[in-house]
């Protein structure tokens, strides 16, 4: 809470760090040749054991920070698209931005052990969390500026005498600390060049993966056409197609068809999408609709997660799938014969009010006529009912039939290429370092929870 924080801070943190401070400040005034180690040097010697227990203690806390900010950091550029799918695990069912991330964790910890290994001394890795820490308030200041301008339209004379007061004070102790570059301080600036390079190169790579998907979307006549070829054979099974269009046949499919000439007999293009909730209530987790006649029995399914929920296990993921698409062609069967039912009404009142139309004078007739009228458009609809009824019945038992059959999990394995045309740097982007990145940090189908002997990967290759 934003008050307790400001109790914390103005009652405990700043009173605590401005005194451990002006100590060491007088400390140094009687001592100044002990600058070197200042802290412990200036410590009583019944405190120093208790001191160096606490001092062990707030470093621990300060690590914790910095991997709970790096964290909800990658977690956001993850979000954005500016990194490979890795797994986050959120752990709290509150704040969205409270995540763990396990292979981030490793690497941060196998870096610590680097640094540690290769500075030796507290000195150089002091210079180059120096240098990180300083260069955080600038950055801050400057985004937080452009927030006060954009977001919270503040008048632009506020605004340039926040930027002007922090912003000078921050540029004095950067280009102090700049001083020690050499000395270690060029660790973190590497480190941030390396990482954000790596960033871009991937967002600009999968921006262009996805236009080139967009570009190339096969339209449902021609998925039609495909399918009703003689050489194109449906086979047992349910297939579901992974893909992140949701809407349009993406191009791995009509590839799938040309190396593959067969379709299960029920076929899914599958996407998932997480929002930004908590959860998302299981009866709302799946979107479907038809695609092409629905002879073909093909959908698309739209599988919504929060960032608290969790992927179903593969068998509790596939019968939960199959249990809202049996509920799903029934809700389209009654809604399709609603539709009809309402049209034939429609028809109906017009055939009798135009028969009722009296050439003679006859009240009797009219009577007749319309009685009769509404006793075939009962019976018509009844008739309708019930054949739909026992189509939509036969349909789930087909759709059980195949799930026993068994179901197949297929994904397009996309190749990205430059053009030839392509400059050389962005044939180094493209054809090496997103390669490198895809083969060795992705693995979509440990991501989606997808069972390994139950999947099939389509190979494609994208030209951008």
């Amino acid at each position: 809470h934003q008050g307790c924080s400001e109790l914390s801070f103005n009652g405990i943190l700043f009173p605590s760090v401005a005194l451990c401070y002006i100590g060491q400040a007088a400390y140094l005034r009687k001592f100044p040749d002990n600058v070197a180690n200042t802290f412990y040097r200036s410590i009583p010697a019944p405190m120093f054991w208790p001191t160096f227990i606490v001092a062990i203690l707030a470093a621990i806390i300060a690590s914790q920070a910095m991997l709970s900010g790096a964290f909800a950091i990658l977690s956001k550029a993850l979000s954005l698209g500016c990194m490979p799918r890795v797994r986050v695990i959120h752990t709290s069912h509150k704040y969205e931005g409270q995540v763990y991330i396990p292979e981030v964790n490793f690497l941060m910890g196998l870096a610590s052990i680097v640094v540690t290994v290769a500075f030796r001394t507290t000195t150089s890795i002091g210079h180059a969390y120096g240098i990180c820490v300083v260069t955080t308030f600038a950055i801050t200041t400057h985004l937080m500026t452009v927030v006060m301008l954009l977001i919270w339209k503040k008048h632009v004379i506020f605004i340039m005498l926040f930027y002007v007061v922090f912003g000078s004070i921050e540029l004095i102790y950067l280009s102090s600390i700049l001083s020690k570059f050499i000395e270690g301080g060029y660790l973190p600036i590497c480190f941030a060049l390396v990482v954000m390079s790596l960033m871009a190169a991937w967002h600009y790579v999968q921006v262009k993966r996805y236009w080139y998907e967009l570009d190339h979307i096969v339209p449902t006549s021609e998925m039609t056409m495909l399918l009703e070829k003689n050489e194109v054979r449906r086979i047992p099974g349910v297939g579901l197609l992974y893909t992140e269009l949701v809407q349009g046949i993406p191009p791995v499919f009509p590839r799938l068809i040309q190396k593959i000439p067969s379709v299960h007999s029920i076929f899914m293009f599958m996407s998932i999408k997480h929002l930004p909730i908590s959860r998302v209530v299981p009866t709302e987790r799946f979107i479907f609709r038809q695609v092409g006649p629905r002879e073909h029995r093909m959908f698309r399914c739209v599988a919504r997660y929060g960032y608290s929920d969790t992927l179903e296990e593969p068998k509790e993921f596939a019968a939960f799938l199959v249990d809202r698409l049996k509920m799903f062609i029934q809700e389209e069967s009654a809604f399709a014969l609603a539709q009809d039912e309402e049209e034939s009404g429609g028809a109906a009142g017009e055939v009798s009010d135009a028969l009722a139309r009296p050439r003679r004078s006859t009240v009797h007739s009219e009577e007749a006529v319309q009685g009769q009228a509404r006793v075939s458009s009962h019976s018509a609809s009844g008739r309708m009912s019930f054949h739909t009824n026992q189509a939509v019945e036969e349909e789930k038992q087909l759709i059980d039939r195949e799930v026993e059959r068994g179901m197949v999990y297929l994904m397009g394995e996309a190749n990205v290429t430059a053009e030839a045309k392509s400059s050389i740097l962005k044939k180094v982007v493209v054809n090496h370092v997103y390669t490198f990145l895809r083969k060795n940090l992705t693995e979509g189908h440990k991501v989606l929870a997808i069972p390994k002997d139950q999947l099939l990967k389509v190979g494609i290759t994208y030209e951008i």
